[in-house]
């Protein structure tokens, strides 16, 4: 998920927007007619979602790589800004009795030696995949062929979790907390913003040690064609965060989706997994339609919303010739992350960013190790390339 360089305005690309148009517009109906106005709402925020993160190159990957081994720190804070834009939000929303009659809901866990393993996988496979679940989606809806292997790698890794879960579950782990639960709202933000304060004063600092100055966004930009500046999608995901919150009672979520679409493929091939423990008491959700869960309409959203981003910035480019090499190691990078985002209750949005932004201490725990595996991860990838390059295959 690296920044896309721009030399001049490539042409709209007025038959694939069409066509995307029309893939929104079914979109949002068949939302509607399994969920009404709710999942309708849910099919916009995603469409808007995969939008924004299209045209502001937004990725947890390619942020913590340059981060670690280039120096350069402007994704490692626009998350930060994001984090901090929604938390100004929701710990008020969370902390209250909800609004229009529900209360909300945040991503409040447990953290052990699973939650600890799972997001350090999920890292490694953030690397080789090249991109988080976010960026799977996103990067696939626009065009590039090699993110469809790492979201096969994806499904099927989670769904191979959910087989082993009960033994995973059983070991030793922290109990749930949460900062607003205990501090309240105003405590809870200031506690985050200070510490998330102090590491972007180091990466701000660490750049410009560096290299001098900070790094610049893209000099022209375009609201409706891209790209947009970091700033840009930091404030667009944390209204897709925060319109999450208020339609759904919950924060945003990636990768539970990808759990039933595994497991509706492994049914219809004949899996028994009403005979599993993790699936025996969630039959009545494996057997609705994908349309009616509220995380796969978001998802599907981002994917439509990527590709009509794409085609507005005259970039939807699939190339079908992807090296063998690669596939393999956009598989195993998949394979990973589903395994993993099972085991830490959830990806980089489920469980970090949602964990966050609910005071969650999970979310804390899910950054430091889901960190450490994607340094690792993104040192292995170096090394192999560097390896494949002097063989010069």
């Amino acid at each position: 998920m690296q920044d896309r360089a721009i030399s001049r305005p490539a042409a709209l690309q007025t038959g694939s927007l069409l066509v995307g148009a029309a893939a929104g517009c079914v979109l949002l109906l068949l939302a509607y007619q399994a969920g009404a106005v709710r999942l309708f709402l849910a099919a916009s925020i995603g469409l808007f979602a995969g939008i924004a993160l299209y045209h502001a190159s937004f990725g947890f990957t390619s942020a913590w790589r340059s981060f670690v081994f280039e120096g350069r720190g402007a994704g490692l804070r626009a998350q930060i800004l994001l984090i901090l834009l929604t938390c100004a939000i929701a710990f008020p929303l969370i902390g209250s009795q909800g609004l229009f009659g529900r209360p909300i809901s945040g991503a409040v866990a447990p953290f052990g030696y699973a939650a600890a393993l799972g997001a350090f996988l999920f890292g490694v496979g953030m690397q080789f995949g090249g991109g988080c679940a976010s960026g799977t989606l996103f990067t696939a809806g626009g065009g590039n062929t090699r993110m469809l292997a790492t979201l096969s790698g994806f499904i099927a890794g989670s769904v191979i979790a959910t087989a082993h879960l009960p033994f995973w579950w059983s070991l030793p782990a922290l109990p749930a907390f949460s900062l607003v639960e205990t501090y309240g709202a105003a405590s809870a933000f200031a506690m985050t913003a200070l510490v998330l304060g102090a590491v972007y004063y180091i990466s701000r600092r660490r750049e410009i040690d560096r290299f001098g100055a900070l790094e610049k966004g893209p000099q022209k930009v375009s609201l409706v064609r891209g790209p947009w500046p970091k700033s840009w999608g930091c404030v667009a995901l944390a209204v897709v965060g925060i319109a999450t919150l208020v339609v759904l009672s919950r924060p945003w979520g990636i990768t539970s989706a990808f759990t039933l679409w595994g497991a509706k493929i492994a049914q219809s091939g004949g899996a028994q997994l009403q005979d599993w423990p993790y699936w025996s008491g969630r039959m009545a959700w494996l057997n609705q339609s994908v349309f009616a869960d509220s995380t796969s309409i978001m998802n599907f959203g981002i994917i439509v919303g990527a590709f009509v981003a794409a085609s507005l910035a005259g970039r939807f480019a699939p190339n079908w010739k992807v090296d063998a090499r690669d596939v393999a190691i956009a598989i195993c990078g998949g394979l990973l992350m589903g395994y993993g985002a099972r085991l830490a209750y959830g990806c980089n949005i489920g469980a970090y960013l949602g964990g966050v932004i609910s005071g969650s201490m999970h979310g804390w725990g899910w950054l430091v190790f889901g960190f450490l595996g994607s340094s690792f991860g993104a040192y292995v990838v170096i090394r192999l390339d560097t390896v494949h390059a002097q063989k010069g295959v």
